[in-house]
């Protein structure tokens, strides 16, 4: 886990082309100016909330991760977020309440897509949310591919390809794409065993030159970012739920007018205290 930190200390981000340079973490109330002059577009992504897990104050959790996104977008401007994955903790009867007490109060537009914990089909989805659980957002030069990987039973899927696909061609002329899942496709060490493997997606993510990143909550361990060939994959650790990274926080995304794209992790919670064990 040190060398993890280590290796995510001070990442900077910048897509420019194809070039990857590392990404950063910064502490919320600290300055926070973005780190392009005028993005293009400016976008957050939040996961792991992980409401109504017991033994957890999940009510203060999620008023914070809402605190801490309008506080970010009244200092710099956000376009939207994406809460990627995991919003409830096995109660999908309760998506409808996160929604309406919680991330409906963020004031900017928010998309979600489901986790393992969500235990939600597309039609509990598309109730609730008003889209299905496989969907994509078209931002002019930059398109979003967001892909349900999990289902009722909570199990670890690998994403409709089909789907990926047709989004992924409809966007082929797009300059620059992203790709959301909760679950990575990959296992890149024994322990993610609670990864996917898909061996179809990957191929296939990794046919299109514009899909530049791809982004993952589920493991609340990790706030870096690792690869698959040259396609990075990006995490943000949690902002709920009972295990993980000591602090709770968010990644920030932002495109450039010449499509530089540059991406943080903010810790939010202030929480200075990493890697925390007790040895008996």
């Amino acid at each position: 886990m040190n060398n993890r930190r280590s290796f995510i200390k001070k990442t900077i981000l910048g897509l420019a082309a194809s070039s990857l340079l590392p990404t950063t973490d910064i502490l919320a109330g600290e300055a926070q100016a973005p780190l392009l002059d005028k993005p293009k577009l400016r976008f957050a992504l939040a996961s792991d909330g992980h409401y109504a897990q017991p033994g957890t104050d999940f009510k203060t959790t999620h008023s914070n991760i809402v605190k801490w996104l309008n506080a970010e977008h009244e200092k710099n401007h956000l376009d939207f977020v994406i809460i990627n994955g995991d919003l409830v903790h096995n109660r999908p009867d309760l998506l409808p309440e996160v929604k309406r007490e919680y991330f409906d109060k963020i004031k900017v537009p928010f998309y979600a897509i489901p986790g393992n914990h969500d235990h939600a089909d597309t039609v509990t989805w598309k109730s609730v949310f008003g889209y299905e659980d496989n969907y994509s957002l078209d931002r002019g030069d930059i398109g979003f591919v967001l892909a349900n990987t999990s289902n009722v039973k909570g199990e670890f899927l690998c994403p409709d390809n089909a789907f990926l696909k047709r989004e992924l061609d409809k966007f082929s002329s797009k300059k620059v794409v992203f790709v959301v899942l909760h679950i990575p496709p990959h296992k890149w060490v024994p322990e993610d065993i609670y990864n996917a493997e898909c061996a179809e997606t990957l191929a296939l993510l990794h046919q299109y030159r514009n899909v530049k990143a791809v982004f993952h909550g589920h493991d609340h361990n990790l706030d870096t970012v690792r690869y698959t060939s040259k396609l990075p994959h990006f995490f943000d650790g949690h902002f709920g739920g009972n295990w993980g990274l000591a602090y709770a926080g968010y990644r920030v995304v932002e495109v450039g007018d010449d499509m530089a794209i540059n991406t943080y992790q903010v810790n939010a919670s202030k929480d200075p205290i990493l890697n925390t064990n007790k040895i008996k």
